[in-house]
């Protein structure tokens, strides 16, 4: 059924206020003339929306297709993994906040080069630059899913349009513009969420009765204790792996820092921490409850089954089709709760992308003072060029398996030995720069063999129904209607076909950070010893402290410097 006009409406309103925002700082305060204004916002953002860009620029759109295809398909075991969140964030704001707020670098990985040298530096920023756009290219084809099984536009199109749109208002706003369309596109978000669940709520009689039918239908696990490293999603799992995932992405990954240093101070920075974790966690759980909603109504005819789509990741644009169509603007809603989630993401990885591209790259390279404004010029092309590369990168993207697990892995192999070498910089003094080095190239190395290599086993699904579908509703697929509910093969003929994978394969890929982690720091720490000791114990900024007020006491001190005081950095960081 086509998008009416009150769909296209939303719809167009919610593109249009995305780009007004990057135009109006273009235009308004200093007009992101400066290396300080257009990266960092002139230090002066405060807690609500720095809060809700730290969530949406992790929870993005292969969250929300991913997390309800996952509670659909395979149960709710995955919302454990909220619980880590509450482990990770006092490390994160504690030992590696006060660190990078200390030094105010505008890239995270000028601390490695402090600490382990220039080479550290270069293989971090380019373990970043793929893992960003990767997933960048990720949620650029899972926008593009829902619009073209909802409003039938092409996937091309789809991807094009997002990832322009993203280019333009990141590229004349800055971060400003950033941040902000982050504001308002995580409600958008949330709005979208809450119109699958409220529809679901309502056609089987409330939220109790959709959690009931999932339980009855043995979706409901949140209890699975298994040690057994190749079980998919157990606590160990989902705590460990969780926990791990979540310090990686806030604690050292460039999106989220970058972020942090648009505070004006470090306290403010913690409590923008604190302050994201909830709304982090109250998404996530409601867009797996959002899957447990969609079963309620396919309980009986699962359409990958009947043939209607082909993966769990078009469940919720199918979703939104069968029960909103007929309603103005809903649809419209949810498509602009889509395509938000995708632009908040993406915008936060371009952004990102420039600074890490323009500070470990280019000035490196040109080895001469930049001037501010052809800093700011080279950001500018170069959100350009990340933009483009990611739309490129997008049509790729239908060759992964389910969106969650995608992106997780993406996250894990790199952010597994990348959280160790800074864990190393941080807290262990004695760690040399080669044997860092040689750590985090074997940890890389072993994380792809770990993440990429295969052939894995399939991903095993709950059993889904079909005793509801009428026998003319399987057109798309050469078979006979099932003559009974449940379609699950052998358990003999399983336990031969998982006989026949590697183990290592065979592991849980939450489990995939945690080994790249510690095969990262094993190796820097033997590779140490057989090397010479060259490490940076001059400057006690790059160590941990254990006393917060020696955060603000040498924030005080560096800021009564001069700008110059680093040849890599030339903004200062007074508010």
């Amino acid at each position: 059924m086509a998008l009416g006009a009150c769909d296209y409406v939303v719809l167009a309103v919610t593109l249009l206020a995305s780009a007004a925002i990057g135009v109006y700082y273009r235009f308004t305060g200093g007009k992101q003339q400066t290396t300080q204004e257009y990266m960092l916002g002139d230090k002066k953002l405060s807690i609500i929306p720095v809060g809700f860009s730290l969530m949406a620029s992790f929870m993005c759109a292969t969250a929300m297709f991913g997390l309800s295809a996952e509670s659909y398909l395979r149960g709710t075991q995955f919302m454990v993994i909220n619980a880590s969140n509450i482990i990770g964030t006092p490390i994160v704001a504690y030992v590696f906040l006060p660190v990078f707020y200390k030094l105010g670098y505008l890239s995270v990985y000028q601390y490695l080069e402090e600490r382990f040298g220039k080479s550290t530096r270069i293989v971090a920023s380019l373990a970043f630059s793929i893992q960003t756009v990767l997933r960048t290219a990720l949620v650029l084809y899972a926008v593009s899913l829902a619009l073209n099984a909802i409003a039938g536009f092409s996937q091309t199109a789809s991807m094009m349009v997002v990832g322009i749109l993203c280019t333009f208002y990141s590229t004349i706003g800055g971060i400003k513009a950033v941040i902000v369309t982050d504001l308002f596109q995580s409600l958008l978000m949330f709005g979208s969420v809450f119109t699958v669940i409220g529809v679901a709520a309502v056609n089987v009689g409330g939220l109790t009765e959709i959690w009931k039918i999932a339980h009855d239908y043995g979706r409901v696990e949140l209890f699975n204790f298994q040690v057994d490293p190749t079980v998919r999603h157990s606590w160990w799992s989902l705590m460990l792996g969780g926990m791990f995932t979540y310090v990686s992405v806030y604690g050292v990954n460039q999106v989220q820092v970058q972020r942090y240093l648009t505070m004006k101070d470090y306290g403010t920075a913690v409590r923008t921490l604190w302050f994201s974790w909830p709304i982090t966690a109250f998404l996530s759980l409601s867009m797996s409850f959002a899957g447990l909603a969609m079963f309620s109504k396919y309980r009986d005819c699962d359409p990958i089954k009947e043939g209607r789509i082909t993966s769990g990741d078009q469940l919720m644009a199918l979703f939104v089709l069968d029960t909103m169509a007929f309603t103005p603007g809903l649809t419209g809603l949810f498509l602009a709760g889509v395509c938000s989630s995708a632009l908040c993401s993406v915008s936060a990885a371009l952004n990102s992308l420039a600074a890490v591209t323009l500070e470990d790259y280019i000035t490196p390279l040109v080895n001469v003072d930049i001037p501010d404004q052809k800093r700011v010029l080279w950001s500018k092309i170069l959100v350009a060029v990340y933009g483009i590369l990611s739309v490129a990168l997008a049509f790729c993207a239908h060759f992964v398996g389910p969106l969650l697990q995608a992106s997780m892995t993406i996250l894990g192999i790199i952010g597994g030995p990348m959280l160790a070498v800074f864990t190393l910089g941080i807290l262990v003094p004695y760690i040399n720069q080669k044997g860092a080095l040689v750590g985090l190239v074997a940890g890389l190395i072993f994380s792809f063999f770990l993440g990429l290599g295969g052939p894995k086993p399939p991903v095993n699904n709950l059993p889904t129904y079909t005793n509801g579908c009428s026998p003319d509703s399987f057109h798309n697929f050469d078979v006979d209607v099932p003559s009974t509910s449940l379609l699950i093969e052998s358990t003999a003929t399983q336990e031969i076909h998982e006989e026949s994978y590697m183990y290592l394969y065979k592991i849980s890929y939450m489990y995939y950070i945690v080994i790249g982690f510690t095969t990262t720091i094993l190796v820097s720490l033997v590779a140490s010893l057989f090397f010479e000791s060259n490490v940076n114990t001059q400057n006690p900024k790059l160590f941990f402290s254990a006393n917060p007020k020696d955060v603000e006491r040498q924030v005080e001190t560096r800021q009564k410097r001069p700008s110059t005081v680093s040849k890599t950095v030339t903004f200062s960081l007074n508010s």
